[in-house]
């Protein structure tokens, strides 16, 4: 396993992040803990959970996979031997489970949270606690065009961060981090913990992947000069990358399933045809699809850790080897040749 620096936490973190949001949806209990050993027996020392998961997020299943990692923590005894991320929701009409429908990036919502969360994970504190989108009105989850709001009402970035830091003195939180940001975003938190002697930001969870490298304009270098790396999440694009959903997909895929026909994010038209080409442009050079697109997400000087999900232990096996692949330099340029003709088909 190789390991990178967590922003200027002090903190080494596995390239490899294992990623949970299958947990108590998709994957049981037993499944996920066999999953947390075989990453920890693999090197992996960080792990990514949120209070809204499992996806899809339900009222039934909120809290399910933190509880999980709970359970396993207390059974392995294994607290010391992570690095545990989790995230707290934000601004949502969409939620109405949590906190009587009104979550914000305030004390009000942020306190109870936290202590929820940690309750759920059996543990006294958290590495890294990140903000799981943006309080505010702007471009995430797939919105490519700012759309200004002047009558926006967002909790200032100073008071969310002040709760933060509140946190980190009481012992229980080490870190904090962002997720689903812009670059605009990124740099009023680093300004706010500058002019308020808070704790600066040390990464950012975004997309990035084949299909989706919008992270490239104005996050990158942000992320390198600042260092507040990139966390990759959905870095095979919901599997859509390693070709399954080519042809005829295997039973029980995600995106086949008919709680997930709302996450059409890569399955269009356009989409698949990229995919194609990177699938095609692996096996030429018979390398397995989804370990090159790991690789690639691996390779950049930007990306501190990569997200993966695995619903199989052999999926995560296999995702886990991609560490060891280094790309040669005619698959480096007929992945930029594609992403030239079809860029960010599924942002």
């Amino acid at each position: 396993m190789q390991f990178r620096p967590l922003g200027k936490s002090g903190l080494d973190v596995s390239v490899i992040c294992l990623g949970t949001m299958t947990w108590g949806e998709q994957n049981t209990e037993a499944e996920a803990h066999a999953q947390l050993d075989r990453a920890l027996d693999a090197g992996v020392n960080f792990i990514d959970a949120a209070e809204i998961y499992p996806v899809p997020t339900s009222a039934e299943t909120y809290g399910a996979t933190e509880r999980i990692i709970g359970t396993w923590l207390a059974a392995r005894h294994g607290r010391e031997r992570v690095i545990l991320a989790t995230k707290a929701a934000s601004r949502a009409d969409w939620l109405p489970w949590i906190r009587e429908g009104h979550p914000r990036l305030d004390r009000k919502n942020l306190e109870p949270a936290l202590d929820a969360s940690l309750q759920r994970l059996q543990t006294d504190y958290v590495d890294l606690y990140q903000m799981h989108w943006p309080d505010r009105t702007t471009n995430y989850f797939g919105e490519l065009g700012y759309a200004h709001q002047a009558d926006d009402a967002p909790i200032p970035v100073e008071e969310t961060l002040a709760v933060l830091g509140d946190f980190v003195k009481a012992g229980k939180v080490r870190h904090v981090g962002l997720s689903n940001e812009t670059p605009w975003g990124i740099m009023a938190f680093l300004r706010a913990a500058e002019r308020h002697n808070l704790p600066a930001v040390v990464s950012v969870q975004n997309p990035y992947s084949l299909l989706n490298r919008t992270f490239e304009v104005g996050n990158a270098e942000v992320a390198i000069r600042e260092q507040v790396g990139l966390l990759a999440y959905s870095p095979l694009a919901f599997g859509a990358l390693s070709g399954k959903y080519l042809g005829v997909p295997p039973k029980g895929a995600r995106l086949t399933l008919d709680r997930f026909s709302k996450f059409t994010r890569y399955t269009g038209p356009t989409g698949r045809t990229a995919t194609a080409e990177y699938v095609n442009l692996a096996r030429q050079h018979g390398l397995d699809p989804a370990r090159m697109a790991l690789a690639w997400v691996h390779s950049r000087p930007f990306t501190t850790s990569t997200i993966i999900g695995a619903t199989t232990l052999e999926q995560l096996d296999a995702n886990i080897a991609s560490v060891d692949l280094t790309l040669p330099p005619e698959v480096v340029q007929g992945i930029e040749a594609i992403h030239a003709r079809l860029p960010n088909p599924c942002p």
